[in-house]
């Protein structure tokens, strides 16, 4: 209906005199002669009154028999009200009632997270979720944006792939014509077959990964955004993806201060965000984690606990560097100070939030490459296309990953990624 009305045009102070919008009603109380309602209508929520003295009969009788999510239509007064949640109030003048909602299962006392999973196609209208879903957005838009800006291709890569990018062991199998094919667990490979005709490029789009692990920071499906870039090195490649986290908070902070408001987001964490990033080697990380009684040792990998301890020690996102090759991809360049390490990085979180960004500088020796391929035991057959890249005009280039629902989870401050996305696969859930 072109004639309503978006309740984010009122907030914004853009809208005045008599308005029209749909929505549906969040919360209602009444009190003597006036009815008070919260209505939402995908934009934004606004507080409307029906007084009975100002309207007819009929229409304050059929107010009184609304309920919590009644879809509805009103007309009325914008007025500001330094009383209304938003400063903003609609004195409801006609009402169109389109359904008087069922008694809602949602109502206003706790519930568990399993009971709201499983009703997550109504926990979504909630103001927390819908909140983080708008951040979303945002951090979308943000994040492509930027790209765009630096003259970025996009490139659809697979969602059914021949083979793994990363570890074997974590492949969704699925039927194919004339064989097995699988999930992709990254579009990394095929965005570096684009390199060579775009120059730099970036994936965006779900992966998978059947990892049995059921941590509050993992989903069997999830969106991550993968850029690679031809003569890019290690360098080049940290500048971008520190460029891109800082231009994602930066936005989010400008334009949802107030869903950041409803979460309760200490925005001032937000705020100190800017590079350079502070830096450690893995090394270094490993020395500081048994300084301070970790028990762990060389070439294991970071946990939970491990990265939380790491990201405490400082305010802004973490550079980790120069991974052992043994505990990294096959497809990272060796540091040429010391082959046994690789020329990688990952981002890790302030605050407790893990990794939320893993790259590296590409292996671009055709030879290096092959010996690799061998060293990992994987099949040179399922890689020839993959070695080809490298026959016919390598050079160096790098690139990296970013996992969408961790840095919602980040920026949020939410408690569990599956508030990150809209409808959350894990190894043991499915539904709705």
């Amino acid at each position: 209906m072109k004639e309503l009305t978006k309740v984010e045009y009122i907030l914004d102070g853009k809208a005045k005199g008599k308005v029209k919008i749909g929505g549906w009603i969040e919360n209602l109380r009444s009190s003597g002669g006036v009815q008070f309602f919260i209505i939402r209508d995908g934009s934004g929520t606004i507080q409307a009154t029906i007084h009975k003295d100002n309207v007819n009969k009929e229409t304050f009788e059929n107010s009184e028999n609304l309920t919590q999510e009644s879809s509805v239509i009103i007309e009325g007064k914008v007025q500001e009200d330094d009383r209304a949640p938003d400063g903003y109030e609609i004195e409801i003048e006609k009402l169109k009632i389109l359904q008087i909602a069922d008694e809602y299962p949602l109502g206003k006392k706790e519930h568990g997270i399993d009971f709201l999973l499983s009703n997550r196609h109504l926990w979504l209208r909630s103001p927390s979720q819908r909140s983080v879903l708008k951040i979303r957005t945002t951090i979308i838009k943000s994040a492509i944006d930027f790209l765009d800006d630096l003259g970025f291709s996009r490139v659809d890569t697979p969602i059914l792939t021949p083979t793994c990018c990363e570890d074997s062991t974590t492949l969704f199998e699925t039927k194919f014509p004339g064989g097995k094919a699988y999930l992709a667990q990254s579009g990394q490979l095929y965005s570096e077959a684009a390199i060579a005709s775009l120059g730099q490029v970036y994936c965006f789009g779900p992966t998978f990964r059947a990892e049995k692990s059921h941590t509050p920071k993992h989903l069997a499906e999830f969106w991550m955004l993968e850029p690679e870039m031809a003569f890019y090195d290690f360098e080049d490649n940290i500048g971008v993806q520190e460029g891109l986290i800082t231009a994602i908070v930066k936005n989010t902070l400008r334009k949802n201060k107030r869903e950041l408001k409803i979460l309760g987001r200490d925005t001032k964490k937000l705020e100190k965000i800017k590079p350079p990033f502070p830096r450690i080697s893995y090394k270094e990380a490993i020395e500081l984690l048994q300084e301070n009684d970790f028990d762990i040792k060389y070439l294991d990998d970071f946990g939970a606990p491990q990265e939380r301890f790491i990201s405490k020690q400082f305010e802004k996102p973490i550079i980790i560097h120069r991974f052992p090759t043994k505990i990294k991809a096959f497809y990272m360049e060796p540091d040429p100070k010391d082959p046994k390490l690789t020329l990688s990085n990952d981002i890790i979180a302030p605050e407790g939030y893990g990794e939320i960004i893993g790259g590296s500088q590409r292996i671009s020796d055709p030879k290096v490459l092959k010996k690799r391929i061998q060293e990992f035991g994987l099949k040179k057959e399922n890689y020839e296309w993959y070695l080809d890249l490298r026959k016919y005009g390598t050079v160096p280039h790098s690139g990296f990953g970013m996992g969408l629902e961790r840095v919602v989870m980040w920026i949020c401050d939410t408690g569990n990624i599956r508030q990150t996305i809209p409808f959350p696969r894990t190894m043991g859930r499915m539904e709705p």
